[in-house]
């Protein structure tokens, strides 16, 4: 029996964290996960000679793994998208230039497309050495100039497209193929290696062929079997259903995949379908699932949970280009007066969260828990919260609170939860009345990006700890996930200082500053900070979630097998 319960898996550092300088051989190469402190990024690595393959001895080949999660999909553009819903399916039909190391939970990257690595002495040249005879789906060989289309697309995307880790790659000046099978990064400015590599390895950062993306205006989101050069490709699709996958049969690792297909059905987080699902065997894996579901499998023989932290934010956005919303003492009263101890017991049945409020709670980065909690907003006595709050109310010139605000929420059952208490709190506290109004994904994040909406509801993700990514990307003036249209000048003025501050203790105390501000002027209303529920059956090897952070990074299951 395997019973596996990680609740204070420490995955909040793994971002750093990269493959040792010498060559990887073996079936594990080695790679241990390393939780602690950073590693040195080899300036030159040669893995020519490395060759994933399953952790375990003797893996099995064959068979198919049936797998259960949030599947419905708002378009089909991986770059476009920061849901689950995209990458969870279709990550298994792609590969990276780098990735994450499906065989330790992402802790350490590894050669993915790109065999080898050079970073210059200067940190402003990373040059990839790629595969050669690496085939996409539809039979064209991939170059480096595949590579660069995709980078070039992401790092400045075009007219009309939106990609969330965008503002990973600010320091990007020019992507080069210096010929077929070398592609070099250049950096306008240094920075740290160890962010520019784990922002290349990101998971979502599929490698998509030039032709596809000129065929189609360089928006994918339209086009639902895009060919990549992954282990699995499709062989049907029934929309909100499940996507079945086959077999690579000209993958260019001859070591993986090992099972013959995947099944990915659809199923809500949290829901009781997919508990239903998982106990009566009718799928092998589910994630995402709820905390009743994940001790019923801890005392199960047979099955094995674990728990992890999520990359993400729970949160509401007041609409910046609203009126009353526009006002900084109308956004941080209802920020106040959101009591996050008692929103964290709401969903306490359905989804493991924790209180935090705009740094990841679990992160290196973050105002100490103990702290946190002295603070107003973060009590849990909220009365001298709401006191300030309607003070707040009054100075701004709504002493009698606002009628009729359209609050728009994403179709999650903990995200519907969570916007009933919030409806309530608001209503009772500031006299802020609300319409709720539930949208699907597809509905949600249109109406999301044009600011349909006073208040919308919802949750966004990043793809790395540091501030550097997700400062940016969540909320800074133009941000692909500031749904808020949020635009604060001190914040913006200290986010170069933050990039570039290679002190620790210089660095941190700019990201307080931010920190700050953000609590003068809230850019968004934190709700609470996510945890992760995985279970599966024993007879599946080669997943590894213990180690996680996040569901983003370690989707493609060319590592998995069956033991049955």
């Amino acid at each position: 029996m395997n019973r596996e319960q990680n609740g204070n898996n420490p995955g909040g550092r793994r971002e750093f964290l990269i493959g040792g300088g010498a060559a990887l051989t073996g079936a594990a190469a080695g790679l241990t996960p390393n939780l602690g402190v950073a590693a040195n990024v080899p300036r030159q690595f040669d893995g020519s000679k490395f060759q994933l393959k399953a952790a375990e001895a003797n893996p099995k080949r064959g068979g198919v793994l049936r797998i259960s999660i949030l599947s419905r999909q708002p378009h089909f553009d991986l770059h476009q998208s920061g849901t689950f819903s995209n990458i969870g399916t279709q990550a298994c039909m792609f590969d990276n230039l780098i990735r994450r190391d499906p065989r330790d939970g992402g802790q350490t990257i590894i050669p993915d497309l790109a065999h080898s690595w050079d970073i210059s002495a200067d940190g402003t040249s990373y040059t990839f050495f790629l595969r050669k005879g690496v085939q996409f789906h539809d039979g064209a060989e991939l170059t480096a100039k595949d590579v660069k289309a995709t980078f070039d697309r992401i790092a400045k995307p075009p007219v009309g497209v939106s990609i969330p880790r965008s503002s990973l790659f600010s320091a990007i000046d020019e992507i080069r193929a210096r010929d077929d099978h070398t592609v070099e990064f250049k950096l306008a400015e240094p920075r740290p290696p160890e962010f520019i590599m784990s922002s290349i390895a990101s998971g979502w950062n599929t490698i998509f062929r030039k032709q596809t993306l000129e065929d189609n205006g360089y928006n994918l989101r339209r086009v639902v079997n895009i060919p990549g050069t992954g282990p699995y490709r499709t062989a049907r699709r029934i929309e909100n259903e499940v996507w079945v996958f086959e077999r690579n049969k000209s993958y260019w690792n001859p070591e993986v995949p090992y099972l013959d297909g995947l099944e990915i059905y659809h199923a809500l987080p949290f829901s009781p379908e997919m508990s239903s699902a998982f106990l009566s065997n009718r799928v092998d894996y589910i994630r995402v699932t709820d905390p009743v579901t994940a001790r019923r499998v801890q005392a199960t023989a047979g099955m094995s949970t674990t728990q992890y932290y999520q990359s993400v934010i729970h949160a509401a956005w007041p609409n910046n280009k609203r009126k009353a919303m526009d006002d900084p003492r109308v956004r941080r009263a209802m920020h106040l007066v959101l009591d996050k101890h008692v929103l964290v017991e709401v969903v306490k049945d359905v989804a493991p969260t924790m209180v935090g409020g705009f740094i990841y709670p679990f992160s290196e980065f973050a105002t100490p828990r103990d702290k946190l909690y002295q603070r107003i907003g973060y009590k849990t006595d909220a009365a001298s919260a709401v006191a300030e709050a309607k003070a707040l109310m009054a100075a701004a010139g709504y002493p009698n609170g606002l009628k009729a605000q359209d609050m728009l929420v994403r179709d999650l059952p903990n995200t519907k939860l969570w916007a009933q208490a919030v409806q309530a709190i608001l209503k009772e506290t500031l006299n802020i009345e609300t319409n709720m109004r539930v949208a699907v994904e597809s509905i949600w994040f249109e109406d999301a990006k044009n600011g349909n909406f006073d208040i919308v509801f919802g949750v966004i993700v990043s793809t790395l700890l540091d501030p550097s990514d997700y400062f940016r990307a969540w909320y800074s003036k133009g941000g692909p996930q500031n749904h808020a249209f949020w635009n604060n000048a001190k914040f913006e003025a200290l986010l170069p200082r933050i990039d570039r501050e290679t002190d620790a203790a210089k660095r941190l105390e700019l990201i307080r500053q931010a920190e700050t501000a953000m609590e003068e002027d809230p850019p968004l209303l934190p709700i609470a900070w996510e945890r992760i529920n995985d279970a599966w059956y024993n007879y599946v090897k080669g997943v590894h979630p213990q180690n996680y952070f996040g569901l983003y990074d370690v989707n493609r299951y060319d590592t998995a097998w069956l033991d049955k």
